[in-house]
């Protein structure tokens, strides 16, 4: 059984989140998206963990429920660190097995920042030593990198990150066996870096409004989902049950391309080398991409046929195909009523995306909304990259 995984999001205690964001819309929403499996995200937050706490029932197995929906306790940590003489800034994922554990978790982060203070707390530690304090404090738990690529806050970020894992986890690398890819890039550009074969590729959403709820995601096949077997898929790649990722197309991820928001100025990793990586505008250091960072660490041109990959899909969400269908915008009234109403006909938007073949959807579908959502599973669509914090354009050519 097909189990679709969202194991990144946030609460509305986190900074630049939607006030909605609390247990029943999120299992309100993970419905409607097709979502078997919900992080419930800033578990180290005091009155977000109360709310777990009161509002979640225990499986017994590692995984909570609410409203028929499985969620998996997990938080986003900011660490800032000073290393080799630069400022280190990079966000990790971490899971845990149980509120207990993460009352553990949370009492030892305690002594260290205020985890108050935002839902995704940001702590004066080194990724070093945030691997000891959780790991100490529960043995299962798991660190996983976030969104690796972004330049301001990751692992591999331009801006503020490293050029290898070793070099920001030191002793416990072995440990780390998963990274987050992120918006901005996808399977095909971490496949260019032979020193990530070891480790397994997921995708979550991020997201801090819940219409945004698997915009990324990571699929399963789990009969008896459990937060072992999930963690034990991640760790194997076992085939039968990991099943891949659902992806952006990463070239609408905020960060793909080169840029300068300020001035409007977008270029490709080359176009910006040709300028020195300096804004042609104003003359001040462009904010360096994903696309551009995977070139400079990339050991391949293509890595797709070093070794069995496990599959992905890139989609666009269905309010995007839905506006641009309809010629309105995406936040209009016209949009929501036609969601809604494909929603209550066809159970939830992921069904809708991947598994209804086009016969099923003839003459329940209006023809326009139809013909974007077969170019969509093609692969048939034009993006305007994204750079600097501005997400990219998808166009789906629906005219000809």
């Amino acid at each position: 059984m097909r189990l679709i995984a969202d194991l990144h999001i946030h609460s509305r205690f986190s900074r630049a989140t939607s006030p909605r964001m609390d247990l029943p819309a999120l299992a309100r929403w993970a419905k409607i998206k097709g979502i078997g499996l919900l992080g419930t995200g800033d578990f180290t937050h005091p009155q977000w963990l109360k709310e777990l706490r009161d509002g979640l029932v225990p499986e017994g197995n590692g995984l909570y429920h609410h409203d028929d929906v499985r969620f998996m306790l997990t938080t986003e940590i900011s660490a800032i660190w000073s290393q080799d003489g630069r400022v280190r800034k990079v966000h990790l994922l971490v899971l845990a097995p149980a509120i207990e554990a993460v009352e553990r978790i949370n009492r030892d982060l305690s002594l260290i920042g205020n985890l108050a203070s935002d839902g995704r707390p940001i702590l004066g530690i080194s990724a070093q030593r945030l691997a000891e304090v959780v790991w100490n404090a529960e043995e299962t738990a798991e660190l996983i990198p976030a969104h690796v690529w972004t330049p301001w806050f990751s692992l591999f970020g331009s801006r503020s990150g490293f050029d290898s894992l070793e070099e920001c986890f030191g002793p416990y690398t072995k440990r780390i066996f998963a990274i987050e890819t992120g918006l901005s890039s996808d399977p095909p550009m971490n496949w260019r870096l032979s020193a990530l074969d070891h480790l397994t590729l997921i995708s979550n959403s991020d997201a801090h409004s819940p219409s945004k709820l698997g915009r990324e995601a990571t699929l399963f096949d789990l009969p008896d989902p459990s937060y072992a077997g999930v963690i034990d898929a991640m760790k194997t790649r076992d085939p039968s049950r990991f099943l891949g990722t659902i992806e952006f197309h990463p070239q609408e991820g905020k960060y793909h391309y080169d840029g300068h928001r300020k001035c409007g100025i977008v270029l490709s990793p080359r176009e910006a080398i040709a300028h020195d990586n300096i804004c042609p505008v104003c003359g001040k250091p462009l904010t360096i991409g994903v696309l551009h960072r995977v070139e400079d660490l990339a050991d391949r041109d293509d890595g797709r046929a070093a070794l069995v990959r496990p599959p992905f899909r890139s989609l666009v969400p269905l309010e995007e195909i839905i506006s641009q269908a309809l010629k309105v915008g995406v936040k209009t009234k016209t949009v929501s009523r036609e969601y809604t109403h494909l929603i209550e006909e066809f159970r939830d938007e992921f069904r809708i995306l991947l598994d209804l073949s086009q016969e099923e959807m003839e003459g329940r579908v209006p023809s326009r909304i139809l013909r974007g959502i077969m170019r969509v599973r093609s692969g048939d669509v034009q993006i305007s990259p994204g750079y600097d914090g501005v997400y990219g354009q998808v166009r789906i050519p629906l005219d000809f």
